[in-house]
């Protein structure tokens, strides 16, 4: 077996979990060997993270329950949808996936989330949040119609039941006429710390389940006795509206349609095996509740679950990140505090990503004004509308990933209400090693069809604070700031912004115009100063706001014979469209070329990512040369 702390990457030496290349080899694995597995299993995921960065915390917490669920269900042919999928590393494991773990979240190497192309025991693939139930209810009416058999579970833990969407599948899926499973793993936390009714509602029901208890076993008890027992439990179901409010005041799972059974220790391996074995037979939806401890098996994790929920490369015997330093994320903490202290209408929102966003720091200065909401990023966009329209400042920051689901809410609760909100939306453009469900590249192009919005793209941490100041008090209506993940790049010695919606770098008497906006700049900086040693002279225009776009910085465009867009974003839709369409009505007859991203941009670091696209500046150098080659080539 694996030594946490041993240095030599366990080479050599063969433990149970290198025997596991499917889950059938866990049905041969007697009760003293599957926890010994999950100890293996524990430290293995701690190496992995430690190494390529990921999720920690969530992962530790469901190992006896992915081998449970695995032991118990077929999974050749049943279906096992996790929500959101950051705690699916162990479920890689047990899926014949055990010898690649180490490629996680590596280009070319294993998704840190569920992926259909990946794996056919990924049956749907995720990375969002409150998705599991709905979709797993759709798989389960889909082998229902095609008369195929086979069990279908969700398993969804209690942060993302903050989510509406939880709440619509499941209200459907109680009318479900077959067994359906829903796991409810309950460990207590979100990624920040549970907040709101649902988080006391389930403290309630795991400090009181003895109705449930009693219930099942009446239940049992009736089914058995021949000729009376059948018409006396549906008695007994006709009047359990007056039973309930007596023993126990129900629960909102059995309202909706399900029988409700737990709570359950999530790290007793041997009773949860006994549980999920019995509810097979229950033809009926089922909501399992279970309850497990985040970060178990690491006490830095144990102790602070928060902190290792989402990780960078850190040292197993400290606990200390590998990297640090200054990010946007921290710099719009501090600048959104500086601000608050003199304004005391602002408020801080966030959707359980307090520590993500930077706002740990707003949140202890100002706690009155700081508001966690949950895994609801629908609700916080209302409710944001609802405090604007109160008279208060609300700065929501989200990434850009989680921001697509509050479109609707943009459009129709603070848009339409003609209030001052202004979103700080991080994680915009290619965040890495996360993959396609989290890269921030479709906000610009969605954003900038809200009327009235103003968007801003900072390249560096003082332009974060001028946009952020501009998107408080410049700005009418609805503003969006927009920034990447991690820190600012290269910058030019003789670089300084203005304070204008954009900038001029680099020859101003260039017949060759490269426009880009947010951290792209200094990969174009870095490009020009490469053309320059070519004899090809470059201007850099850099967009500030990108949306409205100034008119000044088209008109200088269209001056130019060839202008060249770079655009870390979704090209269809995009800024870099809307400057082509801009230009038009500039009649410019140049030559106009536009690079940006278009479709879903798989897993693999930043520089990696920008590379693949041609984002970065060996990209641009080469689309420029093509460029110029092509115009020599026509005027000869």
């Amino acid at each position: 077996m694996e030594s946490l702390y041993s240095n030599d990457e366990g080479v050599g030496m063969k433990g149970l979990l290198d025997t596991i290349h499917s889950p059938k080899d866990l049905k041969k694995l007697s009760s003293g060997q599957l926890k010994e597995l999950c100890s293996e299993i524990r430290v293995r995921i701690i190496r992995t993270v430690a190494s390529n960065g990921g999720h920690l915390a969530s992962n530790l917490g469901v190992v006896e329950l992915t081998v449970a669920l695995h032991r118990v269900f077929n999974s050749e042919k049943d279906r096992i949808v996790w929500d959101v999928g950051h705690q699916s590393y162990t479920h890689k494991m047990l899926t014949g996936r055990g010898g690649r773990i180490s490629t996680i979240r590596k280009k070319n190497g294993l998704s840190g989330f569920p992926n259909r192309e990946e794996s056919p025991y990924d049956p749907f693939t995720s990375g969002h949040s409150s998705t599991s139930i709905s979709s797993a209810l759709g798989l389960a009416e889909a082998k229902d119609l095609a008369g195929e058999d086979g069990y279908v579970v969700a398993v969804i833990g209690d942060g993302a039941l903050t989510g509406g969407l939880a709440y619509e599948g499941l209200n459907n899926a109680g009318r479900f006429k077959k067994n359906f499973i829903v796991v409810l793993n309950d460990n207590k936390m979100s990624i920040s710390r549970n907040v709101g009714s649902m988080a006391r509602y389930l403290a309630k029901i795991r400090t009181e389940p003895s109705y449930f208890r009693i219930k099942g076993n009446v239940e049992k008890v009736l089914d058995q006795i021949p000729g009376i027992g059948k018409p006396m439990h549906h008695a007994l179901t006709r009047t359990k509206a007056v039973m309930k409010q007596l023993m126990y005041n129900s629960t909102i799972f059995e309202d909706m349609g399900f029988y409700y059974y737990g709570p359950f220790d999530g790290h007793d391996v041997d009773k949860l095996i006994e549980v999920f074995t019995n509810v097979k037979s229950i033809e009926h939806p089922v909501l399992l509740h279970v309850i497990t401890q985040k970060g178990r098996g690491y006490p830095f994790a144990e102790h602070n679950p928060d902190a290792f929920h989402g990780v960078s490369k850190f040292d197993i015997k400290t606990g200390k990140a590998l990297s640090s330093g200054t990010s946007f994320s921290s710099s719009f903490g501090r600048f959104l505090c500086e601000f608050a202290e003199k304004d005391q209408r602002i408020c801080g929102i966030t959707a359980a990503m307090k520590s993500g966003t930077g706002l740990t720091e707003f949140a202890e200065k100002f706690s009155k004004r700081f508001f966690d909401i949950g895994i609801a990023e629908e609700h916080a966009l209302t409710f944001c509308g609802g405090l604007a329209t109160g008279g208060m400042l609300p700065v929501f920051a989200v990434y850009s990933s989680f921001l697509q689901r509050g479109y609707d809410q943009i459009i129709h609760d603070i848009s339409l209400q003609k209030v001052k909100v202004v979103l700080a939306v991080d994680h915009a453009g290619i965040v890495g090693e996360d993959g396609q469900t989290h890269q921030g590249i479709f906000d610009a192009a969605y954003l900038s069809t809200i009327p009235g919005i103003a968007v801003y793209a900072p390249a560096y941490y003082d332009e974060l604070k001028m946009c952020l100041r501009m998107a408080l008090y410049e700005s009418n209506g609805i503003a969006a700031v927009r920034y990447p993940r991690g820190g600012q790049l290269f910058r030019p010695y003789d670089f300084q912004p203005q304070g204008e919606p954009f900038d001029c770098y680099g020859d101003i008497k260039a017949k060759i115009v490269l426009v880009t906006y947010g951290r792209l700049f200094s990969f174009a900086c870095l490009a020009c100063s490469r053309l320059k040693q070519k004899n090809i002279s470059v201007l850099i225009i850099k967009l500030n706001r990108i949306c409205p776009v100034d008119s000044r910085a088209v008109k200088r465009a269209a001056a130019a014979d060839m202008i060249f867009f770079f655009e870390e974003g979704i090209t269809h839709g995009g800024i870099g469209e809307h400057f082509c369409y801009l230009l038009s009505q500039e009649e410019f007859s140049g030559k106009f070329y536009l690079r940006g991203v278009n479709g879903f941009v798989p897993q693999q670091t930043m520089g990696e990512g920008l590379a693949s696209l041609g984002l970065d500046d060996n990209g641009m150098v080469q689309m420029i040369l093509a460029g110029c080659a092509e115009n020599d080539k026509k005027k000869t």
